[in-house]
């Protein structure tokens, strides 16, 4: 788990995560600003969270960049421990904050994770 502790610390200054570990999953939960289900994709390929996502940005006609400090893409791969998988994994989003948890046991090789937003009913 060290390897994911220290590709959490490697993420762009604009991306906040947690780590989180219970007997049967781990939990990531991602800071992920402007970023929403339909805007992001996250599945885990060769014992890694692949992260893919892209910001929605709203700038008034009036208005023009004088510097842009938040990128509009974020890719972001995350090694995951041996004994977690993509398999039953689970990710959903609320205001730009993704909860990802992924189960423990034999790892999968390119497992999508479907992504909710909070209060849907599905």
């Amino acid at each position: 788990m060290t390897t994911l502790r220290d590709a959490l610390r490697e993420l762009p200054e604009s991306v906040f995560a947690d780590l989180l570990e219970s007997e049967d999953a781990y939990r990531i939960v991602l800071d992920l600003p402007g970023v929403t289900a339909e805007t992001a994709e996250m599945r885990v390929d060769r014992g890694r969270l692949v992260v893919e996502a892209r910001r929605e940005k709203d700038v008034p006609a009036s208005f023009a960049y004088v510097e842009e400090g938040r990128s509009l893409f974020i890719d972001a791969e995350l090694p995951l421990p041996p004994d977690a998988t993509g398999a039953g994994a689970t990710a959903e989003v609320e205001r730009g904050v993704f909860t990802v948890t992924l189960p423990k046991r034999d790892a999968a090789a390119g497992e999508t994770i479907p992504i909710t937003s909070a209060g849907d009913d599905a």
